[in-house]
């Protein structure tokens, strides 16, 4: 199978790669920079120069594939100016769909975002659940307009899309985003959170999933992934098995966390920067529970514990003394 992947140097991308490279599969994929390049390269895989809204330009690229893996995508909270998400998020999907039906290409596996689904709070989301119809943040806004513009693309060329929905990815090489909660209370002797419920997958069977539903996916549906979840309460007793870390917790209740919201709002006003903002505290405050099963069960995607992701993470970060040893 050739693969062509948009994203690949990225945190979930290359881990893409590395499981097609592993696999035996011929892997070209887009890169933006010199340095995207060279990370491409290191992984396995031809690095292809381009840009994401170039969409003959992109066409011209896939030629030749058997599937596109369009993993390419911004996750960010706090935008000053959301414009790159949804520039990214629903305008690249879009073309990167269209350039692959002007390739020639048949098949295309579109990494989403659990955040798409949209469950109610208190629930389980899985993939027939009914969106509640607002949206936390203009992340998860744009994950679900650009699934539903991947759909109607599909449609319209007859591609047969696949759609993998990752819930939160850790794993070795992840600094960034929710990791930094996990890098900050493995650090500190006492520590300030917020109790809320989140779902993880590991980033490598995060990538076999999507090398899995290339092969056996269904077109037209999509499949969650995530190993379980896990409440903020829960996570940090596993950190201090493995750490000793945090000793302490402040417990905030979810009560102040509303009242002050607002107040977060004028601190964020023109930082792309900023540690918080009213929707980060909103997608807290509802929390996420995903039921991954359907990926198992249809798909063979098998979960490694969760534990071993949290081992995993934080041997890599004393590995490059991120972490000190102290720690553990």
């Amino acid at each position: 199978m050739t693969a062509f992947v948009t994203g690949g140097s990225g945190f979930v991308g290359g881990a893409v790669i590395r499981a097609l490279v592993a696999d035996g599969h011929p892997v070209r994929a887009l890169a933006r920079s010199d340095t995207a390049a060279a990370t491409v390269r290191g992984l396995g895989a031809e690095p292809v120069a381009g840009e994401l809204l170039d969409r003959p330009g992109l066409a011209g690229e896939m030629g030749g594939a058997d599937v596109v893996f369009h993993v390419a995508g911004v996750n960010r909270m706090c935008p000053s100016d959301p414009g790159e998400l949804y520039a990214t998020n629903v305008d690249g999907t879009a073309t990167a769909v269209h350039a692959a039906a002007d390739a020639g290409v048949r098949r295309v596996v579109l990494t989403s975002s659990s955040a798409s689904i949209g469950e109610a709070a208190g629930t389980i989301g899985r993939e027939d659940t009914r969106h509640r119809g607002t949206f936390l943040s203009h992340y998860e806004r744009s994950k679900f307009l650009g699934e539903r513009a991947a759909r109607a693309a599909a449609e319209d060329r007859g591609i047969e899309l696949v759609t993998v929905n990752p819930s939160s990815v850790q794993g070795p090489g992840r600094t960034t985003g929710s990791a930094r909660i996990l890098l900050h209370a493995a650090r500190t002797e006492t520590t300030v959170l917020l109790d809320t419920s989140f779902s993880i997958v590991d980033v490598d069977d995060c990538a076999t999933g999507h090398v899995l539903a290339a092969a056996r996916g269904v077109p037209g549906e999509r499949y969650l992934l995530s190993a379980g979840f896990l409440t903020m309460r829960s996570a940090i007793e596993m950190l201090r098995r493995v750490t000793a870390h945090p000793k302490r917790v402040v417990w905030v209740p979810q009560a102040i966390v509303r009242a002050g919201a607002p107040l977060t709002r004028v601190l964020s006003i023109g930082r792309d920067d900023a540690p918080v903002c009213p929707e980060m505290l909103r997608t807290l405050l509802h929390g996420h529970r995903y039921d991954g099963s359907r990926a198992t069960r249809d798909l063979g995607l098998a979960y490694r514990p969760l534990e071993e992701t949290l081992e995993r993470v934080l041997a890599w970060y004393r590995a490059r003394g991120i972490l000190p040893e102290a720690a553990a």
